[in-house]
């Protein structure tokens, strides 16, 4: 799913809003970078590039923080709530279901889910439909889509199987260096063991489905469907609707290229974007 994101919703960008939150209590404590490092149980270069902005505090770095501070739960949730920041409220269930899930199929129809997107084809797919915003709001948009990866940065992360119909491959979002690195890095991701990857071709004919939607399977084996209107995301649990669901993802896999035919057609597109 390529979710919308919400305007004025926290801080500009969360990464540095949280980096002065830390810079603020280790100057309370009276702490340089090294002894705050040392009482974290985190690198100095850890600290510095959060207090810095360049990244947003783990969950673990957060609790660790409020371990120091003596604040029960307070930069944990603190940094919760801004890694849902820029996200409709109607996107934050899945958000919930999609980090919690331990297997995601997705159907993309149009554009690389964001998972799997690289910054600057996210930039791409942002500055396309908002043509009018600043420079900092397309980056906070950037940042709450990114902030998704951590699914797959878990001690078990999910089992996600994307199905890319090829028009997602063949349309130039940002550029055509920026498409070729976007393949290049589906390329990269399709070697993990937790990752499948396959490519409808336009010569598999009419999909089983004409709109994207995605299942998503928590620990408990219980299903449920996500899909989108133009303004609007809908989870559902619906057994009918999840069984159709199901049999309508099996026939676009059916239809599908192989995981290795899909490779290396990221391959040699990549390659022709290069030309």
């Amino acid at each position: 799913m390529n979710e919308p994101i919400s305007h004025n919703v926290g801080p500009a960008n969360s990464a540095e809003y949280f980096g002065q939150e830390v810079r603020a209590l280790r100057d309370a404590l009276g702490l340089s970078q090294e002894a705050f490092a040392n009482v974290l149980h985190y690198k100095q270069a850890q600290i510095s590039k959060v207090e810095s902005g360049a990244v947003l505090a783990s969950d673990a770095f957060a609790h660790s923080l409020d371990r120091v501070a003596k604040t029960p739960g307070v930069y944990a949730r603190l940094r919760e709530r801004l890694s849902k920041g820029g996200h409709p409220s109607w996107f934050i269930p899945y958000l919930n279901l999609e980090k919690g899930a331990s297997a995601i199929e997705d159907f993309s129809n149009a554009l690389i889910m964001g998972i799997l997107q690289t910054p600057e084809y996210a930039e791409g797919t942002f500055r396309a439909v908002h043509p009018r915003e600043t420079d900092d709001q397309i980056k906070r948009r950037v940042e709450a889509r990114l902030r998704r990866r951590d699914v797959m940065d878990r001690e078990t992360p999910p089992l996600l199987w994307v199905i890319l119909h090829e028009s997602c491959l063949r349309t130039v979002v940002g550029s055509r260096p920026i498409m070729a690195a976007q393949l290049n890095h589906l390329v990269a991701a399709s070697t993990s063991p937790h990752i499948t990857l396959q490519v409808l071709r336009f010569t598999a004919g009419a999909p089983a489905s004409s709109l994207p939607f995605t299942l998503l399977t928590a620990d408990d084996g219980a299903t449920v469907l996500y899909s989108e209107t133009r303004e609007q995301g809908h989870v559902t649990d619906s057994a009918a609707a999840v069984s159709t669901a199901k049999a309508t993802y099996e026939r676009l896999r059916a239809a599908a290229a192989s995981p290795d035919e899909s490779v290396n057609l990221f391959r040699e597109i990549a390659e022709e974007y290069t030309r």
